[in-house]
């Protein structure tokens, strides 16, 4: 009796793979978090045994779209409304519910890496609006010529909505929830000065503004 051969898709993967810089089979598996008995899977056309999850996985990797990966590696085209019949729905669910879970992930992972990154720049962020202050006073110091070399880090802790409660130098009435005491003592309503900014991100407060009574 004779047996029809596997299906190999493994050059059209290897092409896929090749279009994003990704070297070897065991890199794919480590960066999509899909096991290599799963890429072999792949490679062998039996996509359709394969979970939603793990192909969601590799098409981020890859830059394919989950249809595309479907066309790519299964005997004949299938469009992602034919390629289950009546299981379609369930799996278009599973898929929807899938990306949503994915994109709570990023959203979370985001917040972690900034959260972590703004405990880094702790010092600088409280140190260098204080620092650009006394350089504007004083176009004279040599200090003034770093301002512009600084902007982008301002630029992109403003992108993550990472907000100055108000700038070094500013008058305002004291809050005790928003501003710490340097100096003496002051009374809620109190005129202070700002000598180093504090921040806040969205409805968080960061770090509270050190002031001094005026």
């Amino acid at each position: 009796m004779n047996l029809s051969p596997l299906p190999d898709y493994t050059h059209q993967l290897q092409q896929l793979m090749q279009r994003v810089g990704v070297l070897s089979f065991k890199a794919l598996s480590r960066s999509a978090g899909v096991s290599e008995r799963q890429l072999m899977r792949l490679r062998r056309g039996q996509i359709m045994q394969m979970q939603v999850e793990n192909l969601v996985k590799l098409g981020q990797v890859l830059q394919v779209s989950l249809e595309e990966l479907l066309a790519t590696f299964s005997d004949r085209q299938i469009s992602w409304t034919e390629k289950t019949g009546e299981a379609s729905p369930a799996l278009q669910q599973e898929y929807q519910r899938l990306q949503a879970q994915m994109q709570s992930q990023r959203q979370s992972l985001m917040q972690e890496f900034q959260l972590s990154s703004l405990q880094v720049l702790e010092s600088w962020l409280i140190q260098w609006p204080t620092a650009a202050y006394a350089a504007g006073q004083n176009p004279q110091l040599p200090a003034v010529k770093l301002l512009p070399l600084l902007r982008p880090v301002e630029q992109l802790v403003q992108q993550w909505g990472v907000e100055a409660i108000a700038p070094v130098g500013t008058e305002l009435p004291y809050d005790p929830q928003q501003h710490q005491l340097m100096e003496l003592t002051a009374q809620p309503g109190d005129r202070v000065k700002v000598r180093y900014t504090g921040y806040r991100q969205g409805d968080r407060l960061l770090y509270r503004a050190k002031v001094s009574p005026v």
